[in-house]
């Protein structure tokens, strides 16, 4: 592509307002600017686009969000048409700048094509969207959020009827049709007035809330424990200024929480999240002021939920007083152990239970699981994954997946939704830390007691940036480099196995033999050491980086520790 050619064509189109056409007028000398901004388009993959809000193909704005919306609309009427039915989605959007001017165009140019729209009224959280997609018998979904990435960013997230993220098949037929559509004379469009006056644009509000706050409270386990605390138990809880702000106080306060502080700061609404650098619960320092306000009320348990609440992330207070951050990968093994054992207690507990991580979550989960009679069973990373394999098992009466989880704080809990759902299990982590606190334990004590009985674990992931045009090359570069010639040592210790998840093989260096898996179509390689470590190298699908993952076990934590830092260097190491 042209991108001296393509920035003049969106210059000299017609289709700009002033203040775009300003603003691409402004950067008329600066060459490297215009070559970021229109040297491709944003890839449009399953889980959407996301990008830089500014004026650009490559970026993310009115323009390309109607072009997306016009191929999205193409794929799901020819998919109707082949059924008889009508087409229909849900529209959902976060406390992000422009969120909801893009959530609108997005509705006009659905219902310009005669698909039935359902908009939120107000900004929701994203699981109330994969659950609004499948209470109401939607075909698909689109939530404009850029999750808990930087203030700049937004995107497009598209979901498929059955909740989850869109499959591949269908990205990449919307992903073909946005190669063939001219970004602005193929896109229809109507006035938003004119479509709620036809009946194409239905509003949602205060109704889907109540169905979908009804599901959420039937996932607790025991409200008894919350009850006998509920006079001296205090939480803190952030929504770091997005969405969780209204659904996850209500859905503590129902739990029976009577002591729920929250930053007041940060439950104001508002896209440039003032008082954070990132609005990221994986990120400790965001904590500061909840942490505060912790100490100075006795608090022990803090709880955040990312702008479109489908992550959480949980700080307690050690025996010392302190306030530690609980990794993605720590809150998904307390959790999982904390409902097998609510769950039996509750008689709960289903046939053939199965719990779901992805391939870069801690084996620690593994442990858990099978330690207690559930199955383990490994996804790629993403919930569209794991929505697909709770599907496939519960469909074919193979298991009832009772958690899935990743280590990048996500969580997903129940039968309404199909992704990562903040609320549930802000719910449940809520009444884990009630359970433990009737037991005069904080979730740091929990989480100490559990290495004895399960074996000692940690983890690390590192992020690999590489911005630019230039480090989308350096990014292919890496993962084509350790295909073409995978390390056979790391760190000075012999890798056992090479899996290359992309063709789904595995190779065992002692016997030389290659051999197959059942997971493949996945740019992630994996090395086994002879230390039992493992480490994993993967593109990120939303970021312009390269995540390194190093997975640790040992027999003590002094162990494990040494494993994360020797092998972190050698991750590092990858980007020079």
């Amino acid at each position: 592509m042209d991108y001296k050619n393509e920035y003049l064509s969106w210059l000299h189109s017609g289709a700009l307002d002033d203040a775009e056409r300003e603003e691409l007028l402004a950067i008329a000398d600066n060459d490297k600017e215009i070559e970021s901004r229109f040297f491709s388009p944003l890839e449009f993959g399953t889980a959407g686009l996301r990008g830089v809000m500014s004026t650009g193909l490559y970026r993310m704005n009115r323009h390309v969000v109607r072009h997306a919306t016009q191929a999205f609309a193409e794929v799901i009427l020819e998919y109707c048409r082949e059924r008889s039915e009508q087409g229909s989605v849900a529209v959902c959007y976060d406390c992000r700048n422009h969120s909801r001017e893009f959530a609108v165009e997005t509705a006009c140019v659905m219902a310009a094509n005669g698909i039935r729209v359902r908009i939120f009224e107000a900004l929701r959280p994203t699981p109330e969207l994969s659950f609004a997609i499948r209470e109401y018998h939607l075909t698909a979904g689109i939530n404009v959020t850029a999750s808990h990435n930087p203030k700049e960013y937004n995107g497009y997230k598209v979901y498929w009827g059955d909740g989850a993220q869109l499959p591949p098949h269908h990205a990449d037929a919307i992903a073909a049709k946005m190669a063939r559509l001219d970004v602005f004379k193929s896109v229809r469009t109507m006035p938003y007035d004119e479509a709620v006056s036809k009946g194409l644009v239905t509003v949602m509000g205060a109704e889907t809330d109540a169905l979908f706050l009804k599901n959420v409270m039937a996932q607790a386990n025991d409200f008894e424990s919350v009850k006998k605390v509920a006079d001296t138990f205090k939480m803190v809880y952030t929504p770091f200024h997005g969405t969780g702000y209204k659904l996850v106080p209500e859905v503590l306060k129902r739990l029976g929480i009577k002591n729920l502080i929250c930053v007041s700061e940060q439950m104001v609404l508002d896209g440039d999240f003032p008082t954070v650098v990132s609005p990221n619960p994986e990120n400790p320092e965001g904590f500061y002021l909840a942490v505060k306000l912790a100490r100075e009320n006795g608090a022990d348990f803090i709880l955040g939920t990312d702008p479109d609440a489908d992550r959480v992330g949980i700080m307690v207070r050690t025996d010392t007083g302190e306030f530690v951050t609980i990794s993605g990968n720590q809150t998904g093994v307390l959790l999982l152990d904390y409902l097998i054992g609510a769950k039996t207690r509750a008689g709960t507990m289903p046939q053939n239970p199965v719990a779901l991580k992805t391939i870069v979550t801690t084996e620690m989960a593994r442990r858990v699981a099978e330690y207690n009679g559930v199955r383990c069973i490994d996804t790629f990373t993403g919930f569209k994954f794991m929505a697909e394999r709770k599907n496939e098992l519960e469909g074919a009466g193979l298991g009832k997946v009772i958690f899935s989880y990743e280590e990048s704080y996500g969580y997903m809990l129940g039968d309404y939704v199909r992704d990562k759902d903040a609320v549930t299990a802000s719910l449940l982590l809520t009444e884990m830390a009630a359970w433990y606190a009737c037991r005069g334990m904080t979730l740091y004590d929990a989480l100490q007691a559990l290495y004895p009985k399960y074996g000692y674990y940690n983890e690390k992931t590192l992020n690999l940036l590489m911005p630019g045009m230039e480090g989308l090359v350096n990014m292919k570069a890496l993962m084509d480099g350790l295909r073409a010639e995978p390390p056979a040592e790391i760190a000075g210790t012999p890798v056992r196995v090479v899996k290359d998840y992309a063709d789904g093989t595995a190779y065992d260096a002692a016997s030389g033999v290659k051999s197959s898996m059942d997971l493949k179509g996945s740019n992630v390689l994996r090395f086994e050491t002879a230390d039992n470590t493992v480490l994993l190298v993967r593109p990120s699908g939303t970021e312009p980086k390269v995540k390194v993952y190093v997975l640790a076990s040992g027999k003590s934590r002094e162990e494990c520790d040494g494993k994360i830092g020797k092998y972190s260097a050698w991750a590092e190491a990858l980007k020079d």
